[in-house]
């Protein structure tokens, strides 16, 4: 029997959003996280849209695991039903806004950041940066508030200001031409905090200092914003009235010996999002933690899940690990469930080329890739299953998205794929997707909220392969996904 949550249940929370990508929401949300802490106060983080380094950076400054929300990757239900499930086991919801405040995937706005702010009915605060601007700020600030209805605009903190007199300027226009209170105002800093790279902040894989790194944005914000009135705004935000189905749901039938799904997470893989490893563990799935990096045996696996991440960087350590190389590949013929996205993908084809080297990777498929300066893919993905698989069955549709620099060099022409997108590029064509025996990968990354049961089908997959293991009756055979 499903259970509901109550009704009017009170879950303080609030949204950072900017006007732009870089407009410095990421580092006052990472600052007020770690400050709210500091207070004694349990914060869920949370990331609009699909992002996996912000997340994890959000994760770590206030000690708990970020979760992602977005519209497009996943149904409204499940984004109301993920959000308030904290809502009895945290004080307070720290929501970090994507791009501009009304930036979605189309003119309408659609899954904008403003859009969700209205699903959660949260207080907004507007991070705006003030570089070679200051009454100009009142009118960007006073048509944010007017552009759509229903936005609970709730306060501006000023970015980038250069000084005393462009603060004062700055703060005073907005204060008489509108009625947003002004909670900070943030001085130019020499240097990011947190260093960045071409997708964005640079892992904390590669940054070790957390500690200094966060007391050195908690005295930033605390020294320039007003954290107690963010914290009321927070407070005063509205009691929630939905009633919400559980987040997961159990396993079809029963699972008496679970199968182990061995998950890399190292220095080159490390991009998953948490609901889609509490999916499996919710179908019945025992997750471990594997790497590609180290020479240790793995445990016995019945599935394999890589994610994606920044192969390239360790490219060097990838291809000297031979042993582990061809333990994959004999696995991959014995027919393991495989699942690999974007970083993962790039890992199974046979060659990565990166700043004007080449190096060997696993070889399960046939296909080489190449980083380029410039993104070969970003944005969401609509993608329609149009080969069997183990994964998902034939002609589901499926919500992704794609961020990767690299692309395939060259693409055989004889290639089938397992993915024909409707929106998306893909590996090739409009096309992602490579399946090999009971191996599925591609650039797609997806949300096991918004991919019907690819959580339920993998753990079925891994259970017929353990299956047939323990039988001794030689490889598994190709697993086909019905439903």
């Amino acid at each position: 029997m499903e259970q509901k949550i109550d009704t009017a249940i009170d879950f303080p929370r609030i949204t950072l959003a900017g006007l732009k990508g870089g407009s410095g929401k990421t580092i006052v949300s990472l600052a007020l996280c770690s400050l709210f802490c500091q207070k004694g106060l349990k914060v869920k983080p949370f990331k609009k849209g699909p992002d996996y380094i912000d997340a994890k950076w959000l994760s770590l400054a206030a000690g708990c695991s970020a979760s992602n929300l977005d519209p497009f990757l996943f149904p409204t239900h499940k984004v109301k039903s993920l959000f308030w499930s904290f809502a009895n086991r945290h004080d307070l919801a720290l929501v970090e806004g994507n791009r501009g405040l009304f930036d979605g995937k189309d003119i309408e706005g659609s899954y904008s950041t403003s859009e969700l702010s209205r699903i959660l009915k949260t207080p907004v605060i507007l991070v705006v940066d003030c570089t070679k601007v200051t009454r100009t700020v009142a009118a960007m600030v006073l048509g944010c508030k007017h552009f759509e209805k229903d936005l609970n605009l709730a306060g501006v903190i000023l970015n980038q200001t250069a000084g005393v007199r462009h603060r004062n300027i700055t703060r005073q226009s907005i204060e008489k031409y509108t009625d947003i209170p002004v909670l900070g105002a943030l001085p130019k800093l020499r240097e990011n905090p947190i260093p960045e790279r071409h997708m964005g902040l640079v892992s904390d894989q590669e940054h070790k200092d957390h500690d200094q790194i966060f007391s050195r944005l908690r005295e930033i914000v605390s020294d320039n914003t007003d954290v107690e009135k963010i914290l009321d705004i927070a407070r005063n935000a509205p009691p929630g009235n939905e009633e919400l189905s559980p987040v997961f749901s159990g396993p079809a039938g029963s699972v008496d010996d679970s199968p182990v799904i061995g998950v890399v997470r190292d220095k080159a893989l490390w991009f998953y999002y948490q609901e889609n490893l509490d999916a499996l563990k919710s179908q019945g799935a025992t997750l471990v933690e594997l790497s590609l990096l180290n020479r240790e045996a793995w445990p016995e696996i019945h599935g394999l899940y890589l994610g994606g991440g920044f192969p390239e960087t360790m490219a060097r350590a990838l291809d000297e690990n031979i042993l582990l190389k061809e333990k994959l590949r004999r696995l991959s013929m014995d027919g393991l469930p495989i699942y690999a996205e974007c970083g993962g993908f790039m890992y199974l084809a046979e060659s990565l080329e990166y700043e004007d080297r080449c190096f060997s990777m696993a070889g399960i498929f046939p296909i080489r890739t190449r980083l380029f300066k410039k993104p070969q893919g970003h944005g969401y993905v609509k993608a329609e299953v149009v080969r069997k698989n183990p994964f998902f069955p034939l002609g589901a549709k499926i919500a992704g998205h794609e961020f990767h620099y690299s692309k395939c060099v060259p693409v055989p022409e004889d290639t089938s794929f397992c993915f024909s997108l409707s929106r998306g590029v893909g590996m090739s064509m409009g096309f992602d997707g490579l399946g090999f025996r009971n191996v599925l990968a591609g650039y797609t990354h997806i949300h096991a909220f918004g991919a019907g049961g690819w959580a339920a089908n993998f753990v079925r997959a891994a259970i017929i392969y353990k299956n047939v293991c323990s039988a001794g009756s030689g490889p598994c055979p190709d697993i086909v996904c019905e439903s």
